[in-house]
């Protein structure tokens, strides 16, 4: 796809073996579903290409019989957003359902904060979205997949136990620009690729106009900052700015809390998290 290769060509040291990348997602997903104990796995689908990705690798992995997407959009989400992940759903032929976030958004905000901010009300979107997956989990006995990507992980840009919460992340190691090469290699619709990104949260809000820089600048970034290590100097030689650069690394630090389980402070000589850390599939 021409708009991928064009933002690789800007960084090429974020290319992807497609295969070989494919593979190990494919057999890790499936690998660690069934070391919990499940056959199936549920999403929530925005429409948007990260959702849209994990819904193809999980579709790969256990079959179209045994995952479900779920759309919840808010009265005031875009309609397009719901038409693509339509596309989504009809082409690989899994369950779906939909359901619409707004009677259970709008008479908290109405009758306790009818002056809240955007970004509460998107909070409570997103969170609410992940309560209904957690409850729909249970009824089909299906594992909560997650649709968070690296970069957004590492900015902390998410809602903590919204779309931030899942029991396991298929594309949490990849950066945006990855998503977008692997979207293209499995055959997301193109529509959903090459559309702006967006949490589609309020009206015309996009992620990139929301942090106030692009997702391959930063991505350019973060690799060099986080993969290979640079210091700040060899950053600056690298022509990235001493603002953003300075940007990036306070949202990274600010927000390591989101990415980390909740801190249990310590009494006991075998506290969970700290000395007691079995691998889950440790046994009895």
């Amino acid at each position: 796809m021409e708009f991928v290769e064009e933002q690789l060509d800007q960084a090429p040291f974020l290319r992807l073996d497609e295969p070989l990348v494919t593979d190990l997602l494919v057999t890790s997903l499936r690998e660690e579903v069934e070391k919990a104990g499940f056959h199936k796995v549920i999403l929530g689908l925005s429409g948007g290409i990260d959702s849209a990705l994990s819904l193809y690798l999980a579709t790969e992995a256990f079959g179209k019989e045994n995952v479900i997407a779920v759309c919840m959009p808010y009265h005031t989400s875009d309609p397009a957003s719901l038409e693509d992940a339509q596309v989504a759903i009809e082409e690989l032929g899994v369950h779906s359902l939909i359901i619409d976030i707004t009677p259970q958004i709008d008479p908290y905000f109405d009758e306790h904060f009818p002056e809240a901010s955007p970004l509460r009300r998107g909070n409570k979107m997103a969170r609410e979205r992940m309560s209904i997956l957690y409850d729909l989990s249970v009824d089909f006995e299906a594992l909560v997949v997650g649709t968070s990507n690296r970069t957004e992980l590492l900015l902390g840009y998410g809602t903590q136990y919204g779309d931030g919460a899942s029991a396991v992340n298929p594309i949490g190691d990849l950066y945006k620009t990855q998503v977008r090469q692997l979207s293209a290699f499995l055959g997301v619709p193109e529509q959903i690729i090459i559309k702006p990104p967006s949490a589609d949260l309020w009206e015309n809000q996009t992620d990139e106009g929301e942090l106030g820089f692009t997702y391959l600048d930063v991505d350019r970034l973060l690799y060099y900052m986080i993969d290979k290590r640079y210091t700040l100097e060899q950053l600056s030689e690298l022509q990235f700015t001493e603002d953003f650069i300075s940007q990036v690394s306070r949202r990274i630090i600010r927000n390591q809390y989101k990415r980390t389980m909740p801190i249990i402070l310590k009494v006991n000589n075998r506290t969970i998290g700290t000395d007691f850390r079995y691998p889950r599939d440790w046994g009895l």
